[in-house]
């Protein structure tokens, strides 16, 4: 049998010695040079997450200084004696030159009436704030009927149409009109100021941030960072570039960020796809004055040059691993050879005596080492393995020929034990039936005989008293009669060739119409569709008892096999065997039916599947009776069909042929 290479190599001294060579440089180093690769990887994961928590510590403190700021300016021009001399006619123009002054987008002073005839404008919480005396500024939405009502360029200014991008959550929507504002407002004489920047394009404000965080002469790749305003999932002021002078203004967020940032209400610190390529990003929610998730901070920069870092460090660290195994590899191979080599021949040489040479030798002729002394005792007792290896040959064809001989003549003893032994067992059952039968049927006899005698007794000496007993004293003759019928059929059975008989035909189907009065009862519990087909016309040659008993067999066989009820059918016709007359008779039932096992021993004496129910008799005998008589039983069962079970009957026809023919001889 060839060996598998896999086993092969297991079992080899050569690799084992390899092994153990190069155990520490090809396998614990690499181990622990991937550990510590891993491990650097990791840190270097995590130095990178930490630089950009970090930058979006600083953005998000650069855009709380915008909110504060502008709060702060609204308070104090809310509380200037400017704002207060300025009031009446000439607080228009004021406002239109502070607003200037400060940057704002937009700065109105709403009076207290205002406030009381329920002005729309009183819904924001920095409004309310102000109402109650305090300066509050914070991030709101304004629709585009509130811009277009401030100033209609503002309402330009917030539109976006948005682009199709990459990895975004799939909407229907086509454009953003919506603008995001730092909102300030401060309590001032006789109402509220109100100012506000529009974040929507503030260009400035971006850039601002992102010099900030990602300065010109900082690292190597920090030129490459990004800041963006989102407003819900759209950037609506970034310094992403779409193409090379584009921004990306108007592309929204990859889904994936969406989730977790608007929607989960978490920050961000990942890796993520933005527009068109990968970064190193951190994203925080914003949330509004009403404590609603509006838009999003984002920070981050272009994971690319990091990435080709990492990988040229690894590539370095493999090459130096390469040429380290490279260099150390050879004297290795070449210390472990001294070993091996000798080993391997005389592994060769085991191989091919496994395979039926045993002329094979190594052919050490000089003991330098223990493995060359090794190899000469090898080949000492490969000489004396192939000598004895040659005389037991020599016994195991002798002993083989005396095997086989031994065993054919054991085989063909067996065999004809088996036979006598199987015919002895049945031999020795019929008998001892008979036997019993014998003793039952004289048992039965003698008692039979004196209640006969007595009865005989009792009527002569009655006389004529005994005519109104005469139903009676009927009755018990009658009994006394069917008694010695029975013992007769007994008697029959045990000695047959003593109670041969011959007689004139009967008609099989009378026969069978005078059985089934027997087995009505049977017939009628078990729920059972009984049909007749009746068409045989010629009598039959059998003991009439005989028949009767053997359709009660198969009649009872065959309302057992149906315990949830069915059909039975039995059926007669004339017909013609080798050219003599015979009757047909079937049984037919939608019972359970039989395997082919089973079916093949139904007939053999005391073979029942019954268990304690049966005695294994019934078919036995009925066969026995139909052979006796010159007929045939035979059957045929289909597993959970049912079965069928087809008698063959002599025919009174084949007797008158025999009887005319000797007649005719006689008279030649």
């Amino acid at each position: 049998m060839t060996e598998r290479p896999t086993t092969s190599l297991r079992r080899s001294v050569r690799w084992r010695i390899l092994l153990i060579a190069l155990l520490p440089l090809l396998i614990l180093l690499p181990l622990l040079l991937v550990t510590a690769v891993q491990s650097w990887t990791a840190r270097f994961d995590e130095v990178l997450i930490g630089k950009v928590h970090s930058e979006l510590t600083t953005a998000h403190q650069h855009l709380d200084e915008l909110v504060q700021s502008r709060g702060a300016a609204v308070a104090a021009l809310a509380q200037s004696t400017a704002f207060a001399q300025a009031q009446g006619a000439g607080l228009a123009g004021f406002m239109k030159a502070e607003q200037a002054r400060f940057g704002f987008d937009f700065l109105y002073f709403l009076p207290s009436a205002s406030v009381l005839a329920g002005d729309d404008r009183t819904r924001w919480p920095v409004i309310h704030a102000a109402l109650a005396g305090q300066m509050h500024s914070a991030i709101d939405v304004y629709e585009a009927d509130d811009l277009a009502a401030l100033a209609p360029e503002l309402a330009e200014r917030a539109l976006f149409k948005l682009v199709p991008t990459r990895a975004a959550k799939p909407s229907d929507r086509q454009t953003e009109s919506r603008g995001m504002v730092v909102h300030a407002a401060a309590p001032a004489p006789g109402g509220v100021l109100v100012g506000g920047i529009l974040l929507n394009r503030n260009l400035g404000f971006i850039d601002q941030m992102n010099d900030l965080v990602y300065p010109a002469n900082g690292p190597k790749g920090a030129n490459q960072g990004t800041a963006t305003l989102f407003l819900d999932d759209v950037r609506i002021s970034t310094n992403v570039r779409l193409f090379e002078d584009v921004r990306a203004l108007g592309t929204r967020v990859s889904a994936a960020v969406r989730s977790r940032v608007l929607d989960e209400g978490q920050v961000w610190l990942d890796r993520a796809f933005v527009v068109n390529d990968w970064y190193v990003s951190a994203y925080e929610p914003i949330i509004d004055s009403f404590g609603t998730r509006v838009g999003m901070l984002y920070v981050g920069f272009l994971e690319a040059p990091y990435a080709q870092a990492k990988r040229q460090t690894l590539y370095q660290i493999a090459i130096t691993f390469g040429l380290v195994v490279l260099l150390s590899a050879p004297v290795l191979l070449r210390w472990a050879r001294g070993i091996f080599k000798p080993l391997e021949l005389m592994d060769g040489v085991i191989r091919d005596v496994e395979t039926g040479n045993l002329g094979a030798r190594v052919g050490v002729n000089s003991a330098e080492d223990e493995i060359s002394r090794l190899a000469m005792h090898l080949d000492t007792l490969l000489d004396q393995l192939q000598e004895r290896e040659r005389r037991l040959r020599d016994w195991a064809e002798e002993l083989e020929s005396r095997v086989a001989e031994r065993t054919s003549e054991l085989e063909q003893a067996n065999r004809q034990l088996d036979m006598t032994t199987r015919q002895l067992i049945v031999s020795e059952k019929l008998a001892a039936i008979g036997e019993i039968t014998a003793g039952i049927a004289h048992e039965i006899n003698n008692p039979l005989a004196v209640i006969q005698g007595n009865l005989d007794v009792v009527r002569e000496d009655l006389g004529v008293r005994a005519e109104p007993l005469r139903t009676e004293f009927s009755l018990i003759q009658e009994q006394i009669q069917s008694i010695h019928i029975l013992v007769s059929k007994l008697l029959r059975f045990a000695r047959p060739e003593e109670y041969a008989e011959s007689g004139e035909g009967f008609d099989p189907g009378q026969t069978l119409h005078e059985t089934l009065p027997l087995v009505q009862h049977l017939l009628n519990d078990a729920h059972i569709h009984f049909t007749l087909n009746l068409q045989a016309r010629n009598l039959v040659q059998i003991n009439q008892t005989e028949l009767q008993q053997v359709l009660v067999n198969l009649l009872v066989n065959a309302i057992q096999a149906m315990p949830e009820g069915g059909s039975l059918a039995i059926e007669t016709h004339d017909v013609e065997q080798d050219g003599a007359a015979m009757v047909e008779m079937t049984l037919s039932d939608t019972g359970i039916g039989m395997e082919p096992e089973i079916l093949a021993r139904i007939f053999d004496p005391f073979f029942t599947t019954k268990r304690a129910e049966g005695t294994g008799l019934g078919l036995s005998i009925s066969r026995n009776l139909m052979i006796r008589a010159g007929g045939q039983l035979d059957a045929t069962s289909t597993p959970g069909k049912g079965s069928r079970f087809t008698l063959l009957l002599p025919s009174m026809l084949n007797l008158a042929h025999d009887t005319l023919g000797n007649r005719e001889a006689s008279l030649g």
